[in-house]
């Protein structure tokens, strides 16, 4: 509207020069019988008679004529007005009120006239009606120009919003979501076009989790029937090397076994819809994570320092309880000697660190570490063992808290996870 408005006032003003200006015709209009005393009268009399006629003017006409040098006129004129004067026109002055002509061009007059100007000043000259009339024309095609455009903008700016509604939505997981446009509207195409795309990446994402979930929840049968198999011939046979090699093959049964139930974790996670919020103690959730850690083989001590007064907070406990449970078995399996979960209240919300003195992750690969499957090259070995899910089941989790899981550099030399929880 801004554009138009500018827009508006250059064609104004584009069409004042080319046609002249509408207030210095006002004010020409409001002089016209000064100018005609000196075309029609003065200028009419015999050269021997055309001071007197001006002397007679000076003494009944209400305005001042005096007579003044050319050079000084020029001087008092802007460079626009200069040429018009040097031809012999009548040229205005509107901020003195006042006129000026030549005399004449070639001296005919008397002696030196060529070099004299007729200055005619206290012109019954008022411009500002004139001023306020060419403003309300202005604002009258300005407002004649923006009211239909005002009206289209408002509808299509209504329609952006809308459509950014929905793209917030279906950013967020909503992939239901959709704007319900009149086919008048001018956003109509675009949304048409919109809920096509929208309607097709929620087909191809439900049926990528559907063939997820089915396909992990079919394994577990003949998973389940290669363990029993496995048992059976172990306790059949008498032979070590046989009873070595079915531990191994049962090593890796229950290695898929557990990759299967990981899947399953991570389509139930991209499915959820709604939070199941409840009340949860932090301290409390916290020390039921370390109870749950099955023990290590190796020396890793685990130091808790939970801050004082850090209440209760609107979570879904299973969710969260996972995420900070993965965190704490990454950070073990890691970790040298030592890992230290900590937690506190900050910043009118709650945060969470785990934080071991192991290898740590390169700054280069801080984000790509929460992908699926994705695993630093120090990790794909059976000792460490993880199937690169944990920490992206752990940030989903912590996401859909509407809060953030993110890398920082720790105090210990190795990884710091730090979960920032809002405090609601």
């Amino acid at each position: 509207m801004l554009s138009v408005a500018v827009a508006s006032a250059i064609v104004y003003f584009a069409i004042t020069r080319i046609a002249g200006d509408p207030v210095e015709d006002l004010a020409r209009r409001q002089a016209a019988a000064q100018i005609f005393l000196l075309e029609q009268y003065v200028d009419k009399a015999p050269l021997d008679e055309w001071l007197t006629r001006l002397n007679k003017v000076r003494e009944v006409a209400g305005s001042h004529y005096d007579l003044m040098p050319l050079a000084s006129a020029r001087a008092a004129l802007p460079a626009s007005s200069q040429a018009a004067l040097t031809r012999g026109d009548v040229v205005l002055d509107l901020a003195g009120k006042s006129f000026l002509r030549r005399v004449d061009l070639d001296g005919a007059r008397y002696v030196g006239s060529e070099e004299d100007v007729v200055r005619a000043r206290e012109l019954p000259i008022d411009v500002a009606v004139g001023l306020k009339v060419e403003a309300l024309r202005f604002l009258i095609v300005a407002l004649v120009l923006l009211a239909p455009i005002g009206i289209w903008s408002r509808r299509h700016w209504h329609g952006l919003q809308a459509l950014g509604r929905v793209a917030d939505e279906f950013g967020a997981g909503k992939l239901d979501a959709r704007a319900r446009m009149a086919p008048s509207s001018t956003m109509y195409p675009l949304a048409e076009r919109m809920h096509g795309m929208a309607g097709r990446i929620d087909s191809l994402l439900s049926a990528q989790t559907s063939l997820l979930h089915s396909v992990s929840h079919e394994l577990r049968t003949p998973i389940a029937r290669l363990a029993f198999g496995l048992t059976l011939l172990e306790d059949a046979s008498s032979d070590p090397a046989v009873h070595q090699r079915a531990r191994a093959m049962a090593g890796d049964v229950e290695e898929l076994n557990a990759l299967v139930g990981e899947l399953l974790a991570m389509t139930r996670l991209d499915s959820s819809q709604a939070l199941q919020l409840d009340s949860v103690d932090l301290a409390h959730m916290l020390d039921d994570c370390m109870a749950s850690l099955p023990p290590l083989a190796s020396k890793v001590t685990v130091e808790v320092d939970l801050g004082a007064n850090l209440g209760s907070i609107a979570a879904d406990a299973r969710l969260l309880s996972r995420a900070v449970c993965n965190l704490l078995g990454n950070a073990r399996r890691y970790a040298d000697t030592r890992v230290v979960l900590r937690a506190a209240r900050a910043d009118g919300g709650v945060t969470i660190v785990v934080e071991d003195d192991g290898p740590g992750i390169p700054a280069s690969e801080r984000e790509q570490v929460f992908a699926p499957f994705y695993r630093l090259d120090r990790s794909r070995d059976r000792a460490t063992g993880g199937f690169g899910l944990g920490l992206a089941i752990a940030r989903k989790a912590v996401q859909l808290h509407g809060a953030s899981l993110t890398v920082e550099d720790g105090e210990m030399g190795g990884a710091k996870m730090v979960i920032r929880l809002p405090g609601r």
